[in-house]
């Protein structure tokens, strides 16, 4: 029997690999492939009458473990300099505006249809209104650097700005200035903490010969994590800030103290370092979006009670994308479309406290925003894919037309 489940888990896996390495050629985005496969084991399963434990209890761990590992993988890739500073401060209000503004009309809608008090529609309606860095980064390898900086700096600030807003207003019984100075001093103690774990742990991984180094840097992130996690604290900053350090060693040269770190010798390490992360990140994502599937309930998917409200949620959520990337004149193909929901969805909406649901919200409506949101990344990105012949037909150079975008 142990067999069996090594094999299985290995199969899966594997096919887990193929679907991501050929997503650039199919256009899919391998998390629809990868909850379509765990529900076809959960069908199999059921069909042959294999008895399988309760594995619910390991959404929400690994789904923490993932988005720390997503998080980091993003910000390993960014550069950060004074050019890019317009850049960031762009997607981070492409970030921030629509999460606030779709929330506070979904919620709007929530406590005005289903008689609920604003807040509780407010909680429930975040999670809904989040960009899934999970979904969006392993979507987008095949875009040009633009297009690729652009879904990865927006869906990692989405999600560290979403889990800020979603914990400020679930832990504060009352909104006052009281709980946002409060709160302001949380992330103000979350970047003193950032700054000191990230000089530690850049000490450690330059100073560390052992053969083994990187997997208890790794631990060691997790563990900053979740401690912070356990105490309120914005945690995500921490992991975010780590990441963006390590990848621009080279812009704080002109620091004296820099140098006893020997730079250029740490740059190869946090290289291996930044592969060890990406092979963690797709193990854990693919394993969670496998269990998602597995528990998944076709009912669910294919509820008609909440399919209505689910498009209409897309139909918004997508409709202020719109108006947002044209107001900053970014060009809308294929940016537009790559706004899915996913892990972070899962993950707060089981965070939500049980004297804050609305059971119109349920697992079934989540799920149909999430498969919804996949569906259209995959039809923005196959409409890119014909855009881009065209392009390269008239003038042999995609990459150098689409980073003439203004922002």
């Amino acid at each position: 029997m142990n067999f069996v489940i090594i094999i299985t888990i290995c199969t899966l896996l594997l096919l887990a690999y193929i679907f991501t390495i050929s997503s650039s050629k199919t256009k899919i985005p391998s998390v629809i492939l990868l909850l379509i496969l765990g529900w076809f084991v959960k069908q199999a399963s059921d069909v042959f009458h294999i008895v399988i434990p309760d594995l619910n209890p390991l959404l929400p761990i690994l789904g923490s473990v993932g988005l720390v590992l997503i998080v980091l993988e993003g910000s390993l890739e960014l550069k950060l300099n004074k050019e890019k500073l317009p850049f960031v401060n762009k997607t981070f209000i492409t970030a921030i505006v629509p999460l606030i503004i779709t929330a506070f009309i979904i919620a709007f809608a929530f406590s005005y249809i289903l008689e609920v008090s604003f807040k509780d529609g407010l909680i429930n309606a975040i999670p809904l209104c989040i960009i899934s860095s999970a979904i969006a980064i392993s979507s987008v390898g095949h875009l040009n650097s633009f297009n690729k900086e652009f879904a990865i700096y927006e869906s990692s600030l989405s999600d560290i700005i979403g889990v800020l807003f979603f914990n400020f207003i679930v832990l504060n019984a009352v909104i006052d200035f009281n709980s946002v100075m409060h709160f302001g001093l949380q992330i103000l103690i979350m970047i003193g903490i950032s700054f000191i774990a990230t000089a530690f742990l850049a000490f450690l991984l330059s100073k560390i010969d052992h053969h083994v180094k990187f997997a208890p840097i790794a631990l060691l992130i997790i563990l900053i994590f979740a401690v912070s996690e356990v105490y309120h604290l914005p945690a995500l900053i921490f992991i975010m800030f780590f990441g963006l350090i390590m990848e621009n060693f080279d812009e704080l040269d002109k620091f004296e103290w820099i140098h006893k770190l020997k730079p250029k010798a740490l740059d190869k390490e946090v290289q291996k370092f930044k592969e060890l992360i990406t092979e963690a990140a797709f193990l854990i994502r693919s394993l969670f979006f496998l269990l998602f599937g597995f528990l998944m309930k076709t009912e669910d998917v294919l509820n008609p009670e909440t399919f209505g409200i689910a498009l209409g949620i897309i139909v918004l959520i997508y409709l202020i994308r719109a108006m947002q990337l044209a107001f900053f004149k970014v060009k809308l193909m294929p940016l537009l479309f790559i706004a899915p929901r996913g892990l972070i969805t899962i993950l707060l909406f089981l965070s939500i406290p049980e004297a804050n649901r609305i059971p119109f919200v349920s697992k079934a409506l989540i799920i149909q925003v999430i498969v919804l949101s996949a569906l259209f990344m995959m039809v923005g990105l196959i409409f890119n894919k014909q855009e881009k012949e065209v392009v390269d037909k008239k003038n042999d150079d995609t990459l150098s037309v689409d980073l003439d975008v203004p922002l």
